[in-house]
């Protein structure tokens, strides 16, 4: 990840802290819904890492949100 970029990763993340708190879900329950790792749905959240879109199209249906949503950056 390119440091210039780390701002908008963590946006992502805040995003996802969001939609998954307002769905009231644990990191772990989203991430077994999602079918990846608790600690990535966690590195995902802290704006550590990049996903796939597969990442974010499975995020979004157990999210019930649309990638834009997703990807709807607040300042």
């Amino acid at each position: 990840m390119k440091q210039e970029y780390k701002p908008f990763y963590e946006k992502f993340g805040l995003n996802v802290v969001y939609y998954r708190k307002r769905k009231r879900l644990t990191q772990m329950k989203l991430a077994e819904l999602v079918g990846i790792d608790r600690s990535h749905i966690s590195a995902i959240e802290l704006g550590n890492v990049g996903v796939s879109f597969d990442v974010v199209f499975r995020l979004c249906e157990v999210l019930e949100i649309t990638p834009k949503e997703l990807f709807d950056f607040r300042d």
